[in-house]
């Protein structure tokens, strides 16, 4: 009997044996599939460097806004100056239509620089999205193996408390056995 008891217990062992192996291969896999906190923390802060980055952008994108205001400013009172003093100084206004040229045309390089500006901070907004995605999507998956793993080692502790359930079973039928 005790020999019977024996070969079951062995039996049992090699078969939790078997799925802790199957276990330990399923972890590895896992652990491939994972995203190492080395390159999780390099992506966050490539991420705070685009942040900064666009902060800067957008300051100076302000300050060129501000230039352009003062500059289409500036050529709303040339313009209002020049339609009063347009008879009496005939000789006058080919100058100043000469400097008003020049404002419009810094006035469209402005404009210019302005849509380029707004463009590239779009263009980086994007890239800060996606990258906000991707770190989303990053800790999603880092959850879910968090989640996996507990349950695994709540199955290998439920495991190893039947093993030593087994284990003093055994030993009281070995004592009982050998008395």
């Amino acid at each position: 009997m005790a020999l019977i008891a024996f070969q079951q217990l062995r039996d049992l062992v090699e078969a939790q044996q078997v799925l802790l192996d199957g276990l330990r291969r399923q972890i590895a896999v896992q652990e491939e599939n994972s995203v190492s906190k080395v390159e999780y923390e390099a992506i966050v802060k490539k991420l705070e460097k685009e942040e900064e980055e666009h902060t800067v952008t957008k300051t100076n994108l302000a300050k060129v806004s501000e230039q352009l205001e003062f500059a289409l400013g500036e050529i709303d009172i040339l313009s209002k100056h020049l339609e009063r003093e347009k008879q009496a100084f005939d000789s006058a206004l080919s100058r100043v239509n000469h400097r008003v040229l020049k404002q419009s045309i810094q006035k469209d390089k402005l404009i210019s620089k302005c849509s380029e500006i707004e463009t590239h901070i779009q263009r980086q907004e994007d890239i800060l999205n996606f990258k906000e995605n991707e770190i989303k999507e990053l800790q999603h998956f880092i959850n879910k193996q968090k989640q996996t793993l507990k349950k695994q080692a709540s199955e290998f502790k439920i495991e190893k408390q039947q093993e030593n359930y087994i284990s003093e079973v055994l030993g009281k039928k070995n004592k009982k056995g050998f008395k």
